[in-house]
């Protein structure tokens, strides 16, 4: 099985370091709105609002407000009073607020819905989903309007690449230690999104699977209207809300896209507190995800291969569990007969068995320990080849919170627990306020 998952990472690397960049397109020939759903988040809203409509002069920009406490919808009224009619602000109040990622987005589809009115049909509008503190290419309109991209009318949607914009930064507090790890930490999620994850979406983009993400993520309105139904949610409510609404446009029969000519920076998280409650989120979103099996199995726009990519993603979290059990077995068997007969152990381990330990460890560390040369070569080709091996021992050490994210992930399911604080700021403070709907 490691063998298996070996040659299957080696066999996703190769299309991701031949990928040349394509032709751009035209993004005058489609009308622009970004969504950036907002909860307490007075520091980073007004440099994003800024950010959009400076790069983005054409682009309409959408903000939703979920009832912050801060001075979140404060500051946004107050760049929008300043006579800018592309800035637009959904305001959204308890009890309806704060009830999900998803809920706060379908708010923003029905207003800009409203706003554009039933007569145009969507298929030239974009709609965009920023995270608070992200921060587009300036030439993002350019790669997902190429002719293999928004430039075919099949393509629903298209993901860009993610990158941690603190990435080599360490945090502006903390001892040395914690400053270090901090900037580790963030490093590790940079590698993770510009490697395995691009490498991982190129090689979807043969069985037809590609998924979204929660930010720089590129939806046709038309294709929004065609799953919205009648209560006008296009996003469901999983707490994978992203990679649920690449579910229901896929099986819907639109295709999805991905490019990494163009990026989205987003800001990487130095806290392992809060690194683990965020991957625990998502997590829980893929387990809650399950229930889309048989709507993939059966859907007669993917093909076998397709669906069983999907189901395989699906599986991944439950494998996890299922590896966090098998996988010491080996290890804690040798150990306790290492510790009752010694003299037999060590025979055994100088008798070639060392070899065997060997092969096992390096099959299972290898699809790992690669991502760091490639993220050097590939991300960061001024540091050294050295750079690159700590790299990777850093990623094949980084993966193993998996194991600690699943099994807090199930136990969130078991007791019911299905809502979601927002991941705070790497500058926030924690407090007690309620900022999400345990639902």
């Amino acid at each position: 099985m490691s063998a298996a998952f070996v040659l299957y990472v080696c066999g996703i690397i190769v299309p991701y370091l031949r990928h040349r960049p394509t032709w751009p397109g035209d993004p005058t020939l489609f009308r622009w709105h970004f969504f950036v759903p907002c909860r307490d988040e007075e520091l980073v809203i007004g440099d994003t609002v800024r950010y959009l409509r400076t790069r983005f002069r054409a682009a309409h920009v959408w903000v939703i407000d979920d009832h912050s406490d801060d001075r979140t919808l404060d500051i946004v009224r107050r760049m929008q009073g300043r006579g800018d009619s592309q800035l637009h602000v959904v305001a959204r109040r308890r009890p309806h607020a704060r009830t999900g990622k998803s809920d706060a987005l379908n708010a923003a589809y029905r207003a800009l819905r409203a706003w554009v009115g039933r007569h145009d049909d969507g298929a030239n509008t974009i709609v965009v989903v920023v995270d608070a503190d992200g921060r587009p290419a300036g030439n993002c309109m350019y790669v997902c309007t190429a002719p293999h991209l928004f430039g075919d009318p099949a393509m629903g949607a298209v993901q860009i690449d993610v990158r941690m914009g603190n990435r080599g930064t360490a945090p502006g507090s903390g001892n040395r230690v914690r400053r270090r790890f901090g900037r580790a930490l963030v490093r590790m999620q940079d590698l993770e999104f510009r490697t395995a994850i691009a490498a991982i979406q190129m090689s979807r983009g043969h069985t037809g699977t590609i998924a979204m993400g929660g930010n720089g993520q590129f939806t046709r309105l038309s294709a929004l209207d065609s799953i919205a139904g009648p209560q006008r949610r296009p996003w469901r409510g999983s707490l994978l809300e992203d990679f649920e609404l690449g579910v229901h446009l896929l099986t819907e029969g639109w295709k999805t896209g991905f490019s990494v000519d163009t990026h989205v920076d987003q800001e990487g998280l130095y806290s392992m507190r809060r690194f683990l409650a965020q991957r625990t989120r998502w997590s829980q979103g893929t387990m809650q995800c399950a229930r889309y099996a048989r709507r993939i199995w059966k859907s007669p726009h993917l093909s076998t291969f397709g669906a069983a990519e999907m189901l395989y993603y699906l599986a991944q979290p439950w494998m996890q569990l299922l590896g966090s059990v098998v996988y010491p077995i080996p290890l804690v068997l040798l150990t306790i007969h290492a510790i009752t007969e010694p003299a037999v152990a060590w025979a055994w381990f100088t008798s070639g068995a060392w070899k065997f330990l060997l092969a096992y460890g390096v099959a299972g560390m290898l699809p790992f320990l690669i991502w760091g040369p490639v993220y050097r070569k590939h991300c960061e080709p001024k540091s050294g080849p050295l750079r690159g091996i700590a790299y990777g021992l850093g990623y094949a050490c980084y993966i193993y919170t998996f194991y600690i994210t699943v099994w807090r992930a199930v136990f969130r399911l078991v007791r019911g627990r299905n809502g979601w604080a927002k991941t705070r700021r790497n500058t926030e403070r924690a407090n007690t306020k309620v900022v999400a709907l345990d639902r």
